[in-house]
């Protein structure tokens, strides 16, 4: 099954499943296929307000997945965590219902849009495909939006819109992007990552190029200049514009004058020509990276840059990037998702122009094969915190069949201590901070839950 055979089941009335409809794209999806008048059902492990929601709107859903399911529809759609024993895919298989992955879904849905903006990249892609949201609901442009993240601006990670604009977050693992067709392909930058999936960063370069490829003869793929991977990776791609962001080197779209802080302010400037003062609530190097690809996107489809200004100067981040939650003990305390080693090392030079007194981080490392992975980068960069906590590996996916632990991290790293549990971690928190501190709960597992206990 492939995208364009998905293609042919988005007419009004065709019957379609989704497994693991309460996840934030599938649910998303749902919502599409709903208002385009196929007739969706779908099933969950969970009741959940997503769930709810999609009942409300007219969507059935089943707790629970049981092969009665799927019958009489006539395709299922499935998530990645969706496998072949699943009872409804068993017996999808059995009737001879085709069964699609989410990405193909999502691929053939683009095609009946005008502008499908995929924002790709080992890091910055939720901040960037919200910044591009921003950018278009300043614009009254209706986009759909599908995000990886939650956006306060639309109060969930998606929204459904009648423009001729959708954006999506577009992720390399599995090279689950690959089902895509966008007409502006954005790269923000290309790393070593998931590295259970590719076999070497040459790998990943290789899906990104195939990613760019996708792009359509007159369509636009914005990259990074300033990424030596991302250039690598594009080297003599024909056919396609080739948009280029940057702030060090030769690139078309580029920051000058750049006002780094708490907020952050710089000039847009094209081809040496200032189009506009950009105003960003948040800091760091990093979020002028971001800004530039979504301002890079936005002048593609042809938007004002008094538009682009506007829409970033309303964005003051997504949820869990550099996220503000609270105080304790006069002490900000802050959640991020960083869970790659450059992602920490940006978010930590982003809190050090906050000027605080202290950088207090606790990081829980986000699987086995990524910590082994890259356990060198992230002693280097867990040096940088005046104070570093560690908590156990988030397993997620993975069993520990290496036999490592974030214990392994702390040894390595003076002054550095080692949390098996939650509660200990709790308890040395509040001893440790004080005024002057920000506290960072930094990871992509559950250590935001450290810092709500605090603030409870």
């Amino acid at each position: 099954m492939n995208v364009s055979d998905f293609f042919a089941y988005m007419r009004p009335g065709s019957r379609g499943h989704l497994i693991g409809i309460g996840g934030v794209s599938m649910s998303a999806l749902g919502e599409v296929l709903h208002s385009m008048g196929l007739d969706i059902t779908g099933s969950d492990m969970n009741e959940s307000e997503t769930v709810r929601k999609l009942r409300a709107s007219g969507i059935p859903v089943t707790i629970g997945h049981l092969a009665e399911s799927v019958e009489g529809r006539d395709f299922v759609v499935r998530t990645a965590a969706v496998h072949d024993d699943n009872p409804e895919i068993v017996a999808a298989h059995e009737r001879g219902i085709p069964v699609f992955e989410r990405t193909q879904a999502w691929g053939a849905i683009m095609k009946g849009y005008r502008n499908a903006v995929c924002v790709a990249g080992t890091h910055g892609k939720t901040t960037t495909t919200s910044m591009v949201t921003h950018i278009l609901m300043a614009a009254e442009a209706d986009p759909t939006v599908m995000i990886g993240g939650t956006l306060p601006l639309l109060k969930s990670g998606y929204r459904v819109g009648q423009g001729d604009t959708i954006v999506m977050e577009s992720c390399e693992y599995y090279n689950s992007f690959l089902s895509f067709t966008p007409t502006v392909a954005v790269i923000l930058n290309v790393d070593a990552d998931h590295l259970d999936f590719f076999k070497d960063i040459e790998d990943i370069k290789h899906s990104f190029r195939k990613f760019a490829e996708n792009v359509p003869e007159g369509g636009t793929v914005v990259a990074n200049a300033d990424d030596a991977n991302t250039m690598a990776a594009l080297a003599g791609l024909t056919g396609r514009k080739l948009l280029t962001f940057g702030v060090e080197g030769e690139a078309e779209l580029r920051a000058g004058n750049i006002r780094p802080g708490r907020t952050t302010a710089f000039d847009l400037v094209r081809n040496g020509e200032k189009l506009t003062e950009i105003e960003l609530p948040i800091g760091g190097l990093h979020n002028v990276y971001n800004a530039l690809a979504a301002s890079a996107a936005a002048l593609t489809l042809g938007l004002a840059p008094e538009l682009i200004a506007r829409g970033l100067a309303a964005f003051h981040g997504a949820g869990r990037r550099v996220e503000f939650k609270g105080k304790f003990n006069g002490a900000d305390v802050y959640d991020d998702y960083a869970h790659h080693p450059s992602e920490l090392r940006a978010t930590l030079a982003a809190v050090r122009q906050m000027g605080y007194k202290r950088v207090v981080c606790a990081f829980q490392p986000h699987t086995y094969s990524r910590t082994k992975a890259l356990f060198d980068d992230f002693v280097e960069v867990l040096k940088q915190p005046d104070v570093c906590f560690l908590a156990e590996i988030y397993a997620a996916r993975e069993k520990n069949t290496i036999g490592i632990s974030s214990r392994d991290i702390a040894e390595r790293i003076p002054g550095a201590r080692y949390f098996p549990d939650f509660a200990t971690l709790e308890e040395a928190l509040r001893l440790e901070l004080r005024e002057g501190d920000i506290f960072l709960t930094v990871g992509a597992g559950d250590i935001y839950k450290v810092g709500e206990a605090l603030l409870k």
